[in-house]
């Protein structure tokens, strides 16, 4: 699975509202629902803080990679989020987060969001990357930035 397969312009979000952690998670899941990608709302936001209570996904860098695993996902799927004014995340370097990718994975689905996970991280890691992103204007411009 390669990052480029899953992102799709309808699990995009170019303006968070979100003000929390827990309003964040609960904007990024919204389109799954939407979409049909995510059955029960409530029991996929439980399993994305729950896997949150372990340790943070906000990964510093202004980055947060939430993910969760379960059977109320239909498909493996990414929504990425960004926020202009930046999000308390509780990041491992207490800054802002303004990048989100939410991971959605069905159960048994093996660990292919790991992979996903590594390639984002790496990516991440340029900072003309994530310069990129928060650029973009345009749910093509995203994608445009993982195509290259």
């Amino acid at each position: 699975m390669e990052i480029r397969d899953v992102l799709d312009s309808n699990l995009m979000i170019l303006d968070l509202k979100s003000k929390s952690k827990q309003e964040v998670v609960e904007e990024l899941i919204s389109p799954l629902v939407k979409e049909g990608i995510v059955k029960d709302k409530d029991s996929f936001f439980k399993t994305v803080m729950d896997r949150e209570a372990q340790s943070t996904t906000g990964i510093g860098m202004g980055i947060a990679i939430p993910h969760g695993k379960s059977d109320v996902v239909t498909k493996p799927s990414i929504v990425f989020g960004k926020s202009k004014k930046g999000i308390d995340y509780e990041a491992l370097d207490n800054e802002p987060s303004y990048i989100f990718f939410l991971i959605a994975v069905p159960e048994g689905s093996d660990n292919e969001h790991l992979k996903v996970l590594g390639q984002l991280s790496r990516k991440l890691m340029h900072e003309e990357i994530r310069t990129k992103l928060m650029e973009a204007t345009s749910e093509e411009g995203v994608i445009e930035v993982f195509n290259e």
